[in-house]
């Protein structure tokens, strides 16, 4: 490391010794954030490289960069039975981190205040390695990227994240402004805080800086931590698609998918999909994963995280995706609840739905996505679901359920054949898959 990078280093480590980021208080937990565990899961992103159901138990997770510990107590808490393992250059992060997840009583976790560099001394190899808010700190993200792949498992899987240049460009002019009047020079502190406020708000409402960058929150309980992460973050850099995929090559790392992998549709972005002007209708769906990231990035660039999971080249299990099944393979499949549903709260609704034979919104419990916060599901439906919240069912057991709770056709008022049952199910199961709510094994 050389000399202006061990500088830039002992400012993020006194930034963060100073103010542990993320601020929240101990108790607060996250048992109630749906989508911040379901993103968290190992099984989610295994799934989808794998099309399998994995066990968290005895799993051993590195999250790098812990801080104080929040997406430590998230991981232990999506992951049941894992063995989490928090490292962070900030030694007042990682105490804080390990009397969190005490506080929450995990005792299989352990912190250590080192560097990415050190992780090898652990002697460990890693299942899964959460890598939030940090990546895009190093002088060398590749570097980074291959130093985290020497403590991967064959089939283990990295999450990380970079910031957008795009769409994070406005404040990056910020933090130059404020290089320039020298707020950054050593560790912002409350002064440097107030500064940067008195500065932003002594600009006009139309100068663009303060329209582009500036907004209420900044004032708010929490300003501090959000002045030092945005404003005033020392060694926050930006980066782009092609950045990205370019990082992976050279750490020969593959890349599975984007973890909001649904908001990065550039189908979703036009009025007409399946009317195209005739150049794009006949260039995209040939065009890689890469350029559709990169398209959707140019255009419409709403991401503050390039937020990706990538893994060991060559060892994601090849499989046929659920809707190209035939249907011996469907009768033949095993239908799993994902895990973060197998929640009390969700229990108590589907249980409510099917007693008064009412309708089950099942889009409001996992993910916030738009277009899925108006799925719903008869209590028909439901009843065919319910077992799986105990275990795993074969495909023609929750189709023979379909059956008992539709004996008769409401049209032709004669017994369901089987026939009709399965296909109800076969789409049933295609739209729960697609939304993440059930996984399919063949």
């Amino acid at each position: 490391m050389n000399n202006s990078n061990s500088e830039l280093w002992d400012k993020i480590r006194q930034q963060f010794d100073s103010a542990p980021y993320p601020n929240h208080p101990f108790d607060k937990s996250p048992k109630d954030s749906h989508n911040l565990l379901y993103i968290h899961n190992l099984v989610t992103a295994y799934y989808l490289r794998n099309q399998k159901v994995i066990d968290s138990k005895d799993k051993v997770i590195l999250d790098a960069g812990c801080g104080s510990g929040y997406k430590s107590l998230v991981l232990a808490e999506a992951n049941p039975g894992a063995k989490i393992v928090g490292v962070d250059i900030s030694e007042e992060s990682v105490k804080l981190a390990k009397q969190r997840l005490e506080y929450h009583g995990f005792d299989n976790a352990e912190f250590h205040a080192i560097s990415l560099d050190d992780i090898p001394s652990l002697d460990l190899q890693f299942d899964y390695i959460n890598c939030d808010e940090l990546l895009y700190l190093f002088p060398d993200i590749a570097l980074a990227l291959a130093a985290m792949k020497s403590v991967l498992k064959t089939d283990g899987i990295i999450r990380s994240n970079l910031h957008s240049y795009i769409q994070r460009f406005n404040l990056f002019r910020a933090q130059k402004v404020f290089k320039i009047m020298g707020l950054m020079d050593g560790n912002p502190e409350e002064l440097e805080v107030e500064i940067a406020i008195d500065t932003i708000k002594s600009f006009k409402d139309n100068v663009l800086l303060k329209t582009q960058t500036w907004n209420s929150g900044y004032e708010g309980e929490d300003k501090k931590e959000r002045i030092l992460m945005n404003y005033l973050f020392q060694g926050d850099k930006g980066y782009t698609i092609t950045d990205l995929f370019t990082a992976l090559r050279s750490a020969d790392l593959e890349f599975i998918s984007m973890v909001n992998w649904r908001e990065w549709d550039v189908m979703s972005l036009f009025r007409e999909p399946d009317n195209l002007p005739a150049f794009l209708s006949m260039t995209l769906p040939e065009a890689s994963q890469e350029e559709k990231l990169q398209l959707f990035e140019l255009i419409h660039p709403i991401h503050r995280l390039l937020d990706f999971w990538c893994g060991q080249p060559q060892q994601g299990q090849r499989f046929v995706k659920p809707e190209e099944w035939n249907d011996a393979e469907w009768e033949n499949a095993t239908v799993h609840l994902h895990p973060q549903l197998k929640t009390s709260q969700f229990q108590s609704d589907i249980i409510d739905c099917v007693k008064d034979c009412k309708v089950l919104h099942i889009g409001k419990h996992l993910w916030p996505v738009k277009e899925f916060q108006g799925l719903s599901v008869d209590s028909a439906v439901a009843i065919s679901l319910l077992p799986l919240l105990d275990a795993p069912q074969p495909m023609m057991s929750i189709v023979g359920r379909w059956q008992k709770a539709r004996p008769i056709n409401p049209v032709t008022l004669e017994a369901t054949e089987q026939s009709h049952a399965f296909n109800m199910v076969k789409e049933l199961l295609l739209t729960l898959e697609n939304c993440g709510y059930v996984m399919l094994e063949a």
